[in-house]
């Protein structure tokens, strides 16, 4: 009943919130006397914020029309490739009518990002997506809200969000020869799960894996997040948040893990800081600095934006990857489109690259958490792996933003690089290895002074 309670509130409160975004209008316009009202500004900022605090967010647009390439601006087409019951596959398409500019974007590389299914749309990797387009032919999983799935479309499940990134690899292989993967936090666990499984069967690979700020082994460097997910049992979560879509959806009768609740938790994690910057959105609105009026409402038109996650999908993240550590112990089993357990296991990858992206002050992934692929990944030797550190990024810092673009991406662009000249060959389905092999291939201990540094892994940092 508590959706349907919290949709019953939400309409009543949506002519409220539009009638204060026309009184802030009014206090605003010059030609009307009530802008000439003492204290008109601040009147006219009240009722926006009230606005802003009441009305509903739908989902962005990723807004990208064009992309700077070699000096030359080249326009943006955005195409479904395929389309999926619970995701579009999204293809940023480039335009360009100069010969050399044109010559340029046939040979760079491309990237499938795996963007989170974990309450916000795939538009929160819009700059990610940006600065990747600058060099790189980009796609990007753009996950549906689950409220808006028929249930005649079926369930979803872990293992089919591992089997929809191995479709959208081969896709890209059908189309292109190969791509590579860049995958952001929450789905560096699935994704590293169905390179794993393709490896397994003598699949060919993508040329590279990114994983950045994901938990891989959520057991290293526990934040919040992982304390809550670890801390309470499978069936508290059953119980306490997981309801069904109300009618007026698509999805009516659809059990999910609704994202009014989702968006209160992320707000319970830094209220005081949400409370402030609302503050000071209020204060920027009286003195009139529009800039700064533009970022907030950049910033919570994303952030405020969530969808429903179908609780199958939740509920088997939260017992596989915060609470059995499936993967990490190698108990992982995922069962493919015919319906066939496979065992999960990340040493049948070689061949080829594997980065690791952490934030030093990451709050979402602890230290350590994303590098401990290099320790699961024994199959590729160190010459092919690396992990690197961003001094003074936090999570969002590590895919978005000034960090991300001037101290991230030269690291992923110059990786992918690497990897796109090297052509890794198709994977065999690797023999089963010896006592003495395994011995071998055991990871050296670290000799970096991070806890987060990978043992295999060729480590670099940044500087502040």
């Amino acid at each position: 009943m508590l959706y349907q309670f919290y949709e019953t509130q939400r309409s009543m409160m949506e002519p409220f919130a539009d009638l204060a975004e026309v009184a802030s209008r009014l206090f605003t316009n010059p030609v009307l006397p009530f802008a000439q009202l003492p204290m008109a500004q601040r009147i006219s900022a009240a009722y926006d914020l009230m606005h802003r605090l009441g009305k509903d967010y739908e989902k962005p647009e990723f807004n990208i029309r064009t992309v700077r390439v070699n000096g030359v601006e080249v326009p943006i087409h955005e195409q479904v490739e395929v389309d999926l019951p619970f995701c579009e596959l999204r293809r940023f398409k480039r335009f360009t009518d100069d010969p050399a500019t044109l010559t340029t974007l046939k040979s760079q590389p491309v990237v499938l990002v795996v963007a989170p299914l974990s309450g916000h749309y795939a538009t929160l990797l819009r700059d990610t997506v940006r600065t990747l387009l600058q060099d790189h032919k980009v796609c990007i999983t753009d996950w549906k809200n689950a409220r808006l799935v028929p249930m005649s479309d079926g369930e979803f499940h872990l293992d089919d969000y591992v089997n929809y990134v191995q479709r959208f690899i081969r896709h890209l292989q059908g189309i292109y020869g190969n791509c590579h993967v860049m995958s952001v936090c929450q789905p560096t666990v699935p994704v590293l799960a169905a390179v794993s499984l393709m490896a397994s069967r003598g699949e060919k690979l993508p040329l590279s894996m990114t994983m950045m700020g994901g938990p891989i082994d959520a057991r290293k460097s526990p934040t919040a997040v992982n304390n809550l997910a670890m801390q309470r049992s499978f069936e508290w979560f059953e119980n306490n948040v997981i309801y069904r879509v109300p009618d007026k959806f698509p999805g009516a009768g659809r059990r999910v893990y609704p994202g009014f609740l989702q968006h209160t938790g992320f707000v319970a994690m830094n209220p005081d800081r949400h409370a402030k910057s609302h503050y000071d959105y209020f204060q920027d609105l009286v003195k009139g600095d529009n800039d700064s009026v533009e970022a907030h409402r950049k910033f919570y038109d994303e952030y405020n934006a969530v969808l429903d996650m179908d609780a199958d999908y939740y509920l088997e993240t939260i017992r596989t990857v915060f609470q059995e550590f499936q993967l990490v112990h190698g108990t992982w089993h995922v069962k493919n489109e015919q319906g066939q357990a496979e065992r999960v296991r990340p040493q049948d990858i070689r061949g080829i690259g594997l980065l690791t992206v952490e934030g030093e002050l990451d709050d979402i992934s602890g230290s350590g958490q994303t590098a401990a692929a290099h320790e699961l990944c024994t199959g590729i030797p160190p010459t092919h792996s690396r992990h690197y550190e961003a001094k003074g990024a936090g999570h969002y810092g590590i895919f978005s933003g000034r960090r991300w673009r001037e101290m991230v991406y030269p690291v992923v662009k110059s990786f992918i690089a690497e990897h796109e000249r090297g052509q890794a060959a198709p994977a065999a389905k690797p023999a089963r290895k010896t006592a003495a092999a395994k011995k071998a291939a055991a990871p050296r201990k670290a000799t970096a002074p991070s806890p987060a540094a990978a043992p295999r892994a060729r480590r670099t940092t940044a500087k502040a």
